[in-house]
């Protein structure tokens, strides 16, 4: 009796702790979107009492059809090995493809989703941040504040935040739960006492007053539409987290979340009915409720913005690592900043980049609401590729109702998606500049694999085999064993046979090595065919595409001891401009080898030049 309580007991603490890393990691995006959601329709539409209902009743409707119903039940309802995520969704429908065409076709709206994402990595940070600086305004005595003092707030704010993230957030994450705790606490209890002050509100959970302020509007509901869509940013965190912190965790945080923003929503909407004047709606609220809090409470929204952009930063680092290992995107130098998570991953090269793109935002747009109008253009998009991916999934598993639930969701993105195409002259189209590098990066790269891979004409390992066994009995061989680094070892490049063949570099045992991607996120499984052919070996490393693989403590455990490590680097001569640009990204890259951390002493670079 005493240890079925004492498990209880445990099983309790664990979940409660579940859901508390999930308020951390996950929601610091979408909670800190009252701040700005509200104030940016209304920089569009008067705040009558029948407008303020209707806008209140599209963003319940709206948290409600994409968040509840797309992401926290049919998204997350698909995973491989728990993992979630665009290249998920993207793995788990080329399984069930069989036309080249539509694999290509799935594969290009993958790398569009993911370059969406980072486009809206960088706005996260700079309106976030940005918007809770603004709240320094209503402190008295520093009401006329001039925009140039809270752009330099907010732009050390940003700074300090990146060069934070070299020492990786898992030391000081324990304490974003708690602080996102008492966030959405602050937003349900300010929400509740402005509701008390107009009952009236209440109406707005009637998703008809959404629909008839959208139809009296005209050609301006797309507007309104646009504005409506910033309480649903950072909707795919739900489903891109669910790797390291699990589906139950995250769908149990989100019913606490739920409700403390649609209280909120209606708490500020009673509000801004009485007060239409207000502005950032959200801080004047606060103030009139409890002005002697007020200066905590910008604290304290100010930290959870610095959480809800650190998501997105460690979000973005997880998915460029995902299409390194899955080789879609060129090797940057990662760096492991948790032992225990695997997503946990630093990338200097990513995180400069997206600092000089976030401060660059901030000194652009210079105030949140002007950035509202920019933004969420690449949240739509990234949602209509979600939603056409789920549902040909679930119409291959012949889910029907999932199905049909899936198509009718992905009309309303691509709703949302036309309405934010009218903030593309407010400055929507930096987000499309922003998606459109690493996307041009990407096309780049594959691009270019595949021209090198056609031009250098790598020849079977049969083949190889042939002339291997040729050359092994009459060649001069030198002690020991030497590992010869392939991207595959049923396809071996030119350079392995002008070394072992034409430079008379044999030795004794020769190990074929390659790093090969699994479909699934984790696990590492190896092959050894140490008899293959006498002299010859092949060492094939299967690794999950998240997984952490190091290739040093791998031989060890197999008893290799190389004297020789070989590799090929090729040396790219073209006059084409798009791969002048891929020979830079491969000269700048480091190499396969130095991406797996291989000992640097027994390296050897056999370079091939590739005219292409």
């Amino acid at each position: 009796m005493e240890t079925s309580q004492h498990d209880h007991h445990t099983g309790v603490v664990e979940k409660l702790q579940g859901i508390l890393q999930a308020l951390g990691v996950v929601f610091g995006d979408i909670g800190t979107s009252p701040i700005y959601t509200l104030p940016a329709i209304f920089l569009l539409i008067s705040p009558t009492a029948e407008n303020v209902i209707g806008a209140v009743s599209l963003i319940i409707t709206t948290l409600t059809l994409i968040v509840c119903i797309e992401y926290a039940w049919l998204a997350m309802s698909l995973s491989k090995k728990g993992e979630g995520g665009t290249i998920v969704l993207k793995e788990i429908l080329k399984s069930m493809l069989k036309s080249p065409v539509a694999i290509a076709l799935i594969t290009i709206l993958s790398c569009v989703g993911i370059s969406l994402f980072i486009g809206d990595g960088v706005i996260t940070p700079a309106i976030s941040i940005l918007s809770a600086v603004e709240g320094l305004r209503y402190i008295p005595g520093l009401e006329h504040l001039k925009t140039i003092t809270i752009v330099g707030i907010a732009c050390i704010i940003t700074i300090g935040l990146f060069l934070f993230q070299r020492k990786g957030v898992e030391s000081v994450s324990k304490a974003f739960g708690p602080i996102m705790v008492i966030w959405f606490s602050t937003l349900f209890i300010s929400g509740l006492f402005s509701i008390m002050q107009f009952p009236g509100i209440a109406q707005a959970l009637n998703p008809y007053y959404g629909i008839k302020l959208l139809f009296s509007h005209g050609a301006l509901a797309f507007l309104i539409l646009a504005g409506v869509l910033l309480c649903a940013t950072g909707a795919e965190a739900l489903y891109a987290d669910m790797g390291h912190l699990g589906r139950k965790p995250i769908r149990q945080a989100w019913v606490l979340v739920f409700i403390s923003l649609v209280i909120n929503y209606m708490g500020q909407g009673a509000y801004l009915i009485y007060n239409p004047g207000a502005k950032l709606i959200l801080y004047e609220m606060i103030l009139y409720q409890v002005h002697w809090l007020y200066i905590p409470f910008l604290l304290l929204s100010l930290v959870s913005t610095v959480i809800a952009s650190q998501a997105m930063i460690s979000g973005i680092f997880a998915v460029v690592y995902q299409g390194i290992t899955t080789r879609v995107m060129p090797m940057f130098k990662v760096e492991y900043t948790s032992t225990r998570l695997h997503s946990q991953v630093y990338i200097g090269g990513i995180n400069w980049t997206l600092l000089i793109a976030s401060l660059f935002m901030i000194l652009k747009f210079r105030e949140s609401l002007s950035l509202a109008a920019a933004y969420g253009l690449a949240v739509a998009a990234t949602m209509v590729i979600t939603g056409t991916m789920m549902t040909c999934i679930f119409a291959f598993r012949k889910s029907r109702f999932k199905q049909i639930l899936a198509a009718m969701l992905t009309v309303v993105n691509i709703t949302f998606f036309i309405s934010t195409l009218f903030k593309i002259p407010q400055g929507g189209y930096w987000s499309l500049i922003i998606a459109s590098i690493p996307l041009a990066i990407i096309l780049i790269y594959v691009g270019g694999r595949e021209k090198i891979k056609r031009a250098i004409k790598p020849v079977l390992l049969t083949h190889f085999a042939e002339t291997f066994s040729e050359h092994y009995p009459v060649s001069d061989k030198i002690s020991g064993t030497a590992l010869f680094f392939v991207r595959n070892v049923h396809a071996i490049y030119p350079w392995v046979s002008k070394t072992m063949f034409d430079n008379d570099i044999l030795y004794e045992n020769n190990i074929l090595i390659s790093v090969m991607k699994k479909d699934t996120p984790y696990g590492i499984h190896i092959e050894y065919n140490e008899e293959f052919i006498k002299g010859l070996q092949i060492f094939e490393i299967h690794a999950g595409y998240m997984e952490v693989v190091n290739v040093e403590k791998i031989l060890k455990k197999a008893n290799i001891d190389p004297k020789a490590i070989f590799y090929g680097i090729e040396e790219i001569v073209t006059r084409n401009i798009i791969w002048r640009i891929f020979a830079t990204i491969k000269r700048i890259s480091p190499s396969f080898v130095q991406f797996y951390k291989v000992p640097s002493s027994k390296l050897h670079g056999v370079v091939t030049v590739v005219y292409i």
